[in-house]
């Protein structure tokens, strides 16, 4: 195995954070809001596994810098710039339905990345996916059943459920394309090579979109954007003015 470069496994690690940080946020937006009492709690119970994954990885990411920071500090202490997620993820909930399609995209991903990491050269690395992967199995079962549910159900929830794919799945594709963090992460042994996680999450979403009875957009996706740090929409600038009010009001409150 390839030397792990430090700052490229800081990076690495901070793009798995964010991605859980960021849509585990916006999934708690709907705590108090979601259609009926069980989506709500369900909705709930999938942010607060997110976040918690979060802390893991950021967790990690702030060991490996090795700059004194914490996993807090780098959820609520970096702009928007310094963010490294995948533009899905921040993406706005919309309806229900709109929020449970961008549940799924992100799911059949997660859930792939997650089991390819449990073999990971890194153990740290392979633990956290070990744990996370768990969860992520029921939360793929849970959003893709949904999204069946809604998609074949009256033509009312069929136009809303084509409407959200037709919006996000441009966003789909920049899972799948790798860079050079990406690649080097593969080349070590601590991630996949990121195209190889295709077959399986196009398997998946293909067979649930289908019984959804939902058409797949035509066209491409979107630029690879979000771990560049400079392709951010406005959507995450505004997640982050609520999300670290506290930090950003009072910087070092602590209770």
């Amino acid at each position: 195995m390839t030397q792990v470069d430090q700052g490229q496994l800081f990076e690495f690690l901070c793009r798995m954070g964010d991605n859980t940080l960021v849509l585990g946020h916006r999934v708690s937006e709907w705590c108090g809001h979601a259609p009926v009492l069980e989506e709500d709690i369900a909705l709930a119970n999938t942010a607060l596994d997110l976040i918690g994954q979060t802390q893991m990885w950021l967790g990690l990411a702030a060991e490996v810098e090795g700059k004194g920071r914490s996993a807090d500090d780098l959820a609520m202490r970096r702009d928007v710039w310094d963010f490294r997620n995948v533009l899905l993820v921040e993406q706005p909930n919309g309806d229900f339905g709109q929020t449970m399609m961008r549940q799924f995209l992100f799911d059949a991903w997660h859930l792939e990345m997650l089991k390819a990491l449990t073999g990971s050269s890194n153990e740290q690395v392979a633990a956290i996916a070990a744990k996370a992967v768990k969860e992520v199995m029921y939360h793929v079962e849970r959003s893709g059943d949904t999204v069946i549910g809604l998609g074949d159900g009256t033509s009312e929830s069929h136009k809303r459920m084509q409407k959200a794919l037709d919006l996000l799945w441009p966003y789909v594709g920049e899972m799948f394309v790798a860079d050079a963090v990406d690649a080097a992460m593969a080349e070590a042994g601590v991630a996949p090579d990121l195209a190889e996680l295709r077959t399986a999450c196009d398997a998946r979403v293909g067979a649930v979109l289908a019984e959804a009875t939902l058409a797949i957009p035509e066209g491409g996706f979107a630029h690879k954007g979000g771990k560049t740090g400079v392709q951010h929409s406005e959507h995450l600038g505004h997640l982050l003015t609520q999300m670290q009010w506290l930090q950003r009001a009072y910087p070092g409150a602590t209770w």
